[in-house]
């Protein structure tokens, strides 16, 4: 069994959800009051944090995912809240406490370098009464889930009452539990199926100096023996992973190719282990299935969610990189990459891109000579058929996006089921639209939404005698 075999399943994500706050602007003097940068506001935009980003990344695995955790009665937990809830997460077993919200506000400035962050917190450990709520929530909500991942971020909702309860309820309904460990104080995670620590957690865990893969399978072996848990899988950043069990070892080495930003690499990596324990994959299956949508993670920016769509595009052709993987993106991810692109000279074009020729390829290394990143929109199957005919696409939609994604000149290439990219170029919102020299800039689709904010459209010409069309009636198809 693989990621193919992969269907939406029941998961219950318990652990400490945070609000990730960017605030967007400028700087460009110092302060006359005080000898201190003045940061000039422009936008702002939220995103799941900690265990909440565990329970987004279950999403884009295709699952049926509810979160059990707290947020304070203020304006972040309703924001928490509702970004969870737009999700598609089921968010009935968070509770309202007096607590804040756990929250982390960055500044980004000038080209998204941040200047400052600002944490908003409580780490002590939930008072007895809130403890009994939750468990009181667990003892009646926790019997239709097909696995239970706990999320620790040692903000304090974790306690070793409310992990042992989970624990223990979870087993008498037969339900596996698996953990992103930071802390076993007291032994709290004792009987867990499955603790998964990075590097460093492992030897603050074990208190051992991990200078080798030795050093890491034997405090492994100590940790599960400490917590009497099946396996202990340790993540290892650029050396990969390595699941250590009673009578096996098995290592893996990284699928990523170039690292952008490893924020929330964990998150993902347990998210897609879940989703396939949750599927009966076997382990060590369901381990690089994880390994490869963590590698897919850290190579896009900020803390990022990974589709199935992009570890079955990784999985489906050995020949695909993991490079290009991550640049398939859906349709709804426009937003999301236009907000993580911010800073950034973008540039957008569009088009079928049935039969890729050599016309193409000048054509989009001219574009991305535009600016720092090319985006590249392209019609579905049925839009193309729409376009072109019942005979066309020649090449299916997934073979088209991965063809221009192995194009080093292409960074993102996202599909639209529209005749035209308008809406897609409205969410995106480029600085240069680019098209074929068959094209007059009066009549590019998306025109106005690109010089309305001061962007410009470029006809680039065309290689002559060079074109999908040509190659087609050529061969008579």
């Amino acid at each position: 069994m693989g990621i193919k075999d992969i269907e939406r399943k029941k998961i219950l994500v318990i652990g400490d959800i945070m609000l990730d706050i960017y605030y967007e602007g400028d700087i460009e003097r110092i302060s006359p009051e005080a000898p201190v940068p003045v940061f000039k506001y422009k936008s702002e935009r939220y995103v799941p944090g900690g265990a909440a980003n565990v329970a987004a990344n279950l999403i884009a695995a295709g699952q049926d995912v509810s979160v059990l955790s707290i947020v304070g009665e203020d304006s972040n937990g309703l924001k928490l809240l509702e970004t969870l809830a737009s999700m598609g997460v089921n968010t009935d077993m968070i509770l309202k406490t007096d607590r804040p919200t756990t929250s982390k506000t960055r500044f980004l400035a000038n080209n998204n370098q941040q200047v400052m962050r600002s944490d908003t917190e409580r780490v002590e450990d939930l008072s007895e009464t809130v403890e009994e709520s939750i468990i009181d929530t667990m003892r009646y909500g926790l019997g239709n889930f097909d696995i239970v991942v706990i999320s620790d971020y040692k903000k304090g909702l974790l306690t070793k009452r409310i992990t042992q309860s989970a624990i223990k309820l979870a087993g008498e309904k037969g339900i596996r539990v698996i953990a992103d460990i930071k802390d076993n104080g007291g032994g709290k995670y004792n009987g867990v199926y499955l603790l998964k620590p990075n590097r460093k957690e492992l030897s603050e865990l074990t208190g051992k100096k991990l200078d080798s893969d030795e050093d890491v399978e034997k405090a492994a072996r100590e940790l599960m023996d400490e917590v009497s848990c099946e396996y202990v899988l340790v993540t290892l950043g650029a050396q990969g992973m390595m699941l250590v069990g009673r009578d096996e070892i098995n290592s893996i080495p990284t699928y990523s190719r170039e690292v952008f930003d490893v924020t929330g690499a964990g998150d993902t990596a347990i998210a897609y282990l879940a989703a396939s324990l949750a599927n009966c994959i076997e382990i060590k299956e369901a381990m690089r299935i994880a390994n490869i949508a963590s590698g897919i993670e850290v190579g896009k920016v900020g803390t990022s969610q990974v589709s199935i769509d992009e570890v079955q595009a990784f999985l489906d052709d050995d020949s695909v990189t993991i490079d290009c993987a991550g640049k398939l993106h859906h349709r709804n991810d426009a937003l999301d990459l236009r907000n993580r692109l911010k800073g950034k000279t973008v540039v957008f074009t569009n088009g079928c891109f049935d039969i890729l020729h050599v016309g193409h390829v000048r054509y989009l290394y001219e574009a991305r000579k535009l600016g720092d990143v090319l985006i590249v929109g392209i019609n579905s199957d049925a839009s193309v058929k729409r376009l072109k005919g019942d005979t066309r696409p020649i090449n299916g939609l997934n073979d088209r996006m991965e063809v221009l994604a192995a194009l080093s000149c292409v960074d993102y290439v996202i599909p639209f089921e529209d005749d035209t990219p308008y809406d897609l170029i409205a969410d995106i919102q480029p600085d240069y639209l680019v098209k074929g020299g068959d094209y007059c800039p009066e009549d590019v689709v998306g025109k106005d939404i690109v010089e309305e904010k001061g962007g410009e459209v470029v006809i680039i010409p065309l290689v002559a005698g060079k074109s999908s069309t040509a190659l087609i009636c050529k061969l008579d198809l």
